[in-house]
């Protein structure tokens, strides 16, 4: 299996943030362009870009689809989007728009019908987005905690024909304190599925880390904040994955 760096552009009020933890009140704006973000990306040898419409997280409807459809026009890599999916016509409106993949996080708890109809409607074109707080799924942009355990709910939507998730332990998430690495290859084997890391890489190693499970399931890592402050150089980091092989 091959191990993908996915840079993360999280979206809020049309400009490129990053959040503490979720916390929509620990805000930090790095670019008031997120198209031109994208396509750097790009440029520096992104395969895959992350978006998440923290809008549409915390409102529970898609906010920011034009601005993501515009980025999603403006590189020829695929793009990946989050946030605030809730219905059939969320997701068609999205892939519409040219992104190639969309994640369903809170509906995954809240609304099973919807999600194994989008899975069953676009199947590998949708992915799953766990978020987990102490092993429980975390839900609305992560202001809520469910009684749900996240491998369980895995082991569930695999088999209702969930292909891909997305591990955030909330915990980790924008601390620079590394990922929870046992964690997410715990989640793959229950899963059987591919799983991409989301929340606390920090440096480059941590990379290489998650990449060492590439053949167990761990088919990638989303990367944030480490990208903006310059801990990870996206385009060395992603040659020392390729010189893993």
């Amino acid at each position: 299996m091959s191990f993908i760096i996915y840079p993360a552009i999280d979206i809020r009020g049309g400009k490129c943030v990053r959040l503490v933890q979720g916390d929509y009140n620990r805000e930090t704006i790095y670019n008031d362009n997120p198209i031109e973000v994208a396509k750097d990306w790009e440029a520096q040898g992104g395969s895959f870009i992350h978006l998440v419409d923290l809008d549409g997280a915390k409102e529970g409807t898609p906010v920011n689809h034009e601005l993501i459809g515009q980025i999603a026009r403006s590189v020829q890599v695929p793009v990946q989007v989050g946030g605030g999916m809730r219905s059939i016509d969320d997701v068609k409106k999205l892939i519409s728009l040219g992104v190639s993949r969309v994640i369903l996080g809170t509906a995954a708890i809240e609304d099973r019908e919807f999600t194994e109809a989008a899975l069953g409607t676009y199947g590998d074109k949708v992915a799953i987005g766990i978020d987990a707080r102490g092993g429980f799924v975390a839900t609305r942009g992560w202001l809520e905690t469910s009684e749900v355990q996240a491998e369980v709910l895995a082991k569930e939507l695999a088999a209702k024909g969930a292909e891909t998730f997305i591990f955030t332990d909330i915990s980790r998430d924008g601390m620079m304190q590394g990922p929870n690495v046992e964690a997410i290859a715990s989640l793959a084997a229950a899963s059987g599925k591919t799983v991409i890391a989301s929340g606390g890489v920090t440096v480059q190693d941590d990379l290489l880390k998650l990449a060492a499970y590439a053949d167990k399931g761990i088919g990638g890592a989303i990367v944030g904040k480490a990208l903006y402050t310059g801990n990870i150089d996206l385009a060395k980091a992603i040659q020392a994955i390729k010189d893993l092989k």
